[in-house]
């Protein structure tokens, strides 16, 4: 897949051209190329018929050949049934290719990853994607809402031998660990140090948790809407109960401003906004990381009168947690080795050299690389696949 102009039967509305982002879009935003010639007769033999009834022959007497022979090496599904497109809800699967088509491209620019955007009309969507699997290396899920969007990613990784992951859920934990490592060891403190709150037990909300935990993290509440997530309520999902299970080590119930008092962090991704006097109740020397986007949980001007450390999720500030640092480096290392899945180990990897990247460079401003560092990609993919090496699932 490469950049290319492309053309379209259905000419814009005038007003729509005139928008920079109708202009981008029109006619969508990739293209598939060939990677071999075809000038004439001969190419087309090798390529299609007879030819290419050799290489089919030999894949299905020896079916680890098709890494060797065919696109799979390289290629990622990226697939969405529409549910959850970036803060826009359920807005069905033609409506959402336009962000798969960028997420495709984002995996080509930083990853050298080639990927195709899959839009399903059904909210099935482990049982359809598993029956695509032979024709791609891996699978990634995006934008399916919570908390179907748990049970779809375990049972399609239980039913295929190439990584499944939910970059909603994984992505935004990575590159949220990497950062929270950094900024802790900007003020000479460790994971073990702090005790975390995070607003949102949806797909990064518990992902984020999670591999806060496996990371060593001090202590983290977990909050949705009715408050804190604890053992004690009674209104919880299976993966909510599990999340109060396996955090809040203390027993803290009660809202989310009453668990952000004397809190070391701040992580919100949920929306909404958190009234500045409860912001004023964290522990000095706090970090603020206000992922909602566009509208921060906590405005950025706010955090600072209260945070030495502020991260959003927008690119108009500093700090932005972005998920482009994690999932094409990802990719390209489970790729490498022909993982079969992505493990915490490999998760917590990919957070670790992202964040050792620019170790000697820290500022309050600059905990986390820019997506445009060439280091990025490379660092994640070979810290990723010898992690995969480690768990016993590199098969190359």
């Amino acid at each position: 897949m490469e950049t290319k102009s492309a053309t379209s039967t259905q000419t814009p509305t005038p007003h729509r051209l005139a928008d920079p982002v109708f202009a981008l879009h029109h006619g969508g935003k990739m293209a598939i190329t060939p990677t071999v010639p075809l000038r004439g007769p001969e190419h087309l033999s090798l390529a299609y018929t007879p030819g290419v009834a050799e290489v089919c022959t030999a894949i299905a007497g020896q079916p680890d050949l098709v890494h060797d022979y065919t696109w799979v090496s390289h290629t990622v599904a990226v697939v969405t049934d529409g549910t959850a497109v970036l803060g826009l809800g359920d807005i069905g699967p033609q409506a959402s290719l336009p962000v798969m088509e960028g997420k495709a491209v984002l995996f080509k620019q930083f990853g050298d990853v080639d990927a195709v955007p899959i839009a399903l009309a059904t909210t099935d969507v482990d049982e359809t994607v598993a029956r695509l699997a032979p024709s791609f290396g891996g699978i990634n899920l995006e934008d399916i809402s919570a908390p179907r969007c748990f049970e779809i990613e375990r049972k399609l990784q239980d039913r295929v031998d190439i990584p499944v992951f939910h970059d909603d859920q994984h992505g935004t934990a990575v590159v949220t660990l990497a950062a929270l490592r950094n900024a802790a060891r900007l003020t000479g403190r460790t994971l073990d140090d702090l005790r975390a709150v995070i607003s949102g037990a949806g797909a990064a909300g518990v992902a984020i948790a999670k591999i806060l935990v496996e990371a060593g993290i001090g202590d983290v509440v977990v909050t949705d809407r009715a408050g804190v997530l604890h053992s004690g309520r009674t209104d919880l999902t299976d993966v909510k109960r599990d999340i109060a299970v396996n955090t809040n080590r203390a027993g803290r119930t009660g809202t989310l401003e009453e668990a952000l008092a004397g809190a070391d962090v701040f992580i919100g991704v949920s929306g909404g906004t958190v009234p500045e006097a409860a912001v004023a109740t964290i522990a000095e020397g706090a970090f603020v990381f206000a992922m909602a986007n566009p509208t921060p949980e906590i405005h950025p001007d706010v955090a600072h009168k209260y945070a030495s450390v502020v991260a959003t999720g927008r690119s108009d500030y500093p700090n932005q947690i972005n998920n482009v640092l994690a999932f094409p480096g990802i990719f390209a290392g489970a790729l490498r080795v022909r993982a079969s899945r992505i493990t915490p180990g490999m998760k917590i990897a990919a957070a670790d050299a992202l964040a050792s990247l620019i170790a000697e460079e820290l500022r309050p401003d600059h905990i986390i690389p820019s997506p445009f560092d060439p280091r990025v990609a490379p660092a994640v993919a070979e810290a990723v696949a010898e992690a995969a090496r480690r768990d016993g699932l590199a098969r190359v």
